[in-house]
């Protein structure tokens, strides 16, 4: 078994926060800002069974980390029953709605994915619906890794999808179901070139930013690609890949999201990896390094590092 000594690194430089950036085994991480406070809602990564609950952690600078234990879990969720992962999070009219993925399923109506609610970023969640949100293969995506966004309009898309097949759908006001687009869809299929799993999105001087996870999760080939859009709905072209492992600091970095900093300007990718000499898939660890963009506005590829990003204080 692989191990890995978990520390308050900082790798010679006091001015860097260190990766990891949190102790344990941790994945698909959502990095998010509410008021004065980084969060980010990972995955506890663990054997499938005993993936059954989420931890959250909040910094007021990037280095130091308070951890916020079983925000929600199997005992309040009733329909799930193991394999909870994948999580994303987004604040509306002072409620915090957390989603999240249950049971891996491979036909409908065994899991999917779920919505919780509570009234703090640290929780505790209640199961909102007391079913899933969505638990039906639809254009053959597997209901997991859903990322909700917030778009320019004031609308909330949900993009979500495994499998190899992306869909996503507009959230009515409340989050307990669907919209129907104008053609009557309540999905539309927005699947890029190589696109695995892992959506999310963000929007930079009017246009928006499409990326995902290409690879398999457990081995080093996982990494980031991404496209450039006029619009949320697409067409999404595959432009390249911006994250992927560097044998002498990690491999299979992946299934990441990012945080736009408004005061410095600054762009964070929130991400997990394998540390160097692992082999055991589950042993993943989250880590944030800086994203930059070239005079044209496409992303510069991501360099991974041990050292991490320099402290930054929200105000």
């Amino acid at each position: 078994m692989f191990s890995l000594a978990f520390t308050s690194c900082n790798y010679g430089n006091m001015a860097k926060v260190g990766n990891p950036v949190i102790e344990g085994w941790y994945a698909d991480p959502e990095g998010i800002i509410f008021g004065n406070k980084y969060w980010i809602y990972p995955t506890r990564s663990l054997p499938f069974d005993e993936q059954v609950s989420f931890d959250a952690f909040s910094s007021y600078d990037l280095k130091t980390w308070v951890k916020h234990e079983n925000i929600i879990d199997t005992v309040e969720v009733k329909w799930a029953k193991r394999a909870m992962w994948a999580p994303s999070i987004i604040c509306k009219d002072s409620k915090y709605y957390f989603f999240f993925a249950a049971n891996d399923i491979y036909h409908d109506g065994e899991g999917g994915i779920g919505v919780g609610i509570a009234d703090t970023p640290a929780g505790p969640f209640k199961d909102l619906l007391g079913r899933p949100l969505v638990d039906k293969i639809i254009n053959g995506a597997q209901p997991i890794d859903q990322f909700v966004f917030h778009d320019l309009d004031g609308s909330y898309y949900m993009f979500y999808g495994g499998w190899g097949h992306c869909n996503v759908g507009k959230l009515k006001d409340d989050f307990t179901g669907f919209e129907p687009f104008d053609d009557g869809q309540i999905f539309r299929e927005v699947t890029p070139e190589n696109y695995v799993e892992g959506p999310f999105m963000f929007v930079r001087d009017g246009k928006y930013y499409f990326m995902w996870s290409e690879g398999d999760w457990t081995k080093d080939n996982y990494k980031v690609a991404y496209s450039i859009s006029d619009s949320p709905m697409g067409p999404f072209k595959r432009i390249g890949t911006i994250l992927q492992s560097d044998p002498a600091i990690g491999t299979g970095a992946g299934h990441h999201s990012v945080i736009h900093e408004p005061k410095s300007g600054k762009y964070y990718v929130v991400y997990h990896r394998h540390p160097v000499g692992s082999t055991n898939g589950n042993e993943r660890v989250v880590c944030i390094d800086e994203m930059h963009f070239d005079k044209n506005g496409y992303i510069e590829p991501i360099i991974i590092t041990n050292e991490g990003v320099e402290k930054n204080e929200l105000d």
